[in-house]
């Protein structure tokens, strides 16, 4: 149990993990005791949803497997029947409904159990909020009180998570705390699907199955945020990768030239960092990769373009910035480099600290060398190779 990783969060993010759960499952506990036997119709037709979003999840979860591909949280296919279930529902049928993110535990593999957890816990305190809205013993069938309770379910599940998210990487990016952009009208479609899907099961709850395809749908557009960042991003450091950050380069560099502002690239290379693969092994080299990452991001300001161009080589685009700014900047990386210091493992399994590493840094600036990205790029590579040539851990200007 002392290598879960649940206990190595920081101490005030594993207070408030601990704090969600318990305050979940003391609600699940408190309904399942004050609620009385649900009757036979109620149990059918929780029947009914729990078939379809079970179909759904299970369908969706081995298309991923089958593909190999990364799932990101789907969450839309449960509040889909979880806001049907506000609708129709008894509380304590409701608890049986929120096994369902469980289900989706089982099926899709979890590197961080932990997270997962408390997310579920999360969305158990949210929905039970949101019927106390809508109306605890009898739920009200009205516009406000639905568009009330919905609100409550997202918004509470949101800054439940979101608090956990911060309280664990106070670092991370707005994006990585708080989602994507589409992930705010995901929400309304998977409300707005969830109560037509409860208007129907009211009348015929074989209907439900109806239901399926949309959420299956809904789940599949809610992995596009998941699958833009796999093709934009770097797996190891998280950065842009080459062809997405040379895109983005580009858009900069002729939004630049209109206004005749200056620009500077650096390319950055690790020195002798063949040597942490060859002697500590690639997992150790992955990881002192993804710290320099991180370093680089908060080196720079939050509109300076990051990317990865392959190996141990970095880029970095700095609009509004001059050929002196960029010099302090990139001497400031190579400062920063030099006083990192990465845990990692051997091929053996022994940790070591990684202390000695540096960086060569080639500079090229719009002011002399206008703003064609090619050949700022060739300017900063050559650059580059007379820093590493005249004995690296250097910085050198086109």
């Amino acid at each position: 149990m002392g290598e879960w990783p649940l206990w190595k969060l920081r101490p005030a993010a594993l207070c408030y993990v601990l704090l969600v759960q318990f305050a979940a499952a003391l609600t699940i506990y408190v309904v399942v005791v004050t609620t009385d036997p649900p009757t036979g119709w109620e149990l059918y037709r929780f029947g009914m949803l729990a078939l379809t979003g079970g179909a759904v999840i299970i369908g969706t979860s081995l298309s991923i497997q089958l593909r190999e591909g990364v799932r990101r949280n789907p969450w839309t296919i449960h509040i889909c029947y979880l806001v049907a279930g506000l609708l129709l529902l008894p509380p304590n049928l409701l608890v049986l409904l929120l096994l369902g993110p469980a289900l989706h535990g089982v099926l899709d593999v979890r590197e961080e159990p932990h997270r997962w957890m408390f997310i579920n816990a999360a969305t158990v305190l949210a929905t039970f909020a949101a019927r106390l809205v809508l109306g605890w013993h009898t739920p009200r069938w009205t516009l406000l009180a639905l568009l009330a309770s919905c609100t409550v379910l997202l918004l509470l599940r949101a800054v439940l998570v979101s608090v956990g998210l911060w309280l664990r990487s106070p670092q991370a990016s707005r994006s990585e705390i708080l989602g994507d952009p589409i992930d705010v009208l995901l929400g309304v479609v998977a409300v707005s699907l969830g109560a037509l899907l409860a208007v129907a099961v009211q009348y015929d709850p074989v209907s439900a199955l109806l239901a399926a395809p949309p959420m299956a749908l809904l789940d599949l557009a809610g992995q596009l945020p998941q699958w833009r960042r796999s093709a934009q991003r770097d797996a190891k450091t998280g950065l842009m990768n080459a062809v997405h950050w040379e895109k983005f380069a580009r858009t900069e560099l002729v939004r630049a030239r209109s206004r005749k502002a200056p620009v500077s690239v650096l390319l950055l290379d690790l020195d002798h960092f063949k040597r942490v693969n060859d002697e500590l092994g690639h997992l150790a080299g992955d990881a002192a990769l993804a710290s320099v990452a991180l370093m680089l991001r908060g080196s720079v300001r939050k509109g300076d373009l990051v990317g990865r161009f392959g190996g141990e080589e970095f880029v970095v685009l700095l609009p509004e910035t001059d050929t002196a700014a960029a010099w302090e900047v990139a001497h400031r990386i190579r400062r920063s480099t030099a006083a990192l210091s990465v845990p990692a493992r051997d091929t053996a399994g022994v940790t070591h600290e990684l202390d000695n590493l540096t960086i060569s840094i080639g500079v090229a600036c719009t002011g002399t060398l206008g703003y064609e990205l090619g050949d700022l790029l060739v300017a900063a590579d050559a650059a580059l190779l007379a820093a590493k040539a005249g004995g690296r851990n250097a910085v050198s200007m086109a």
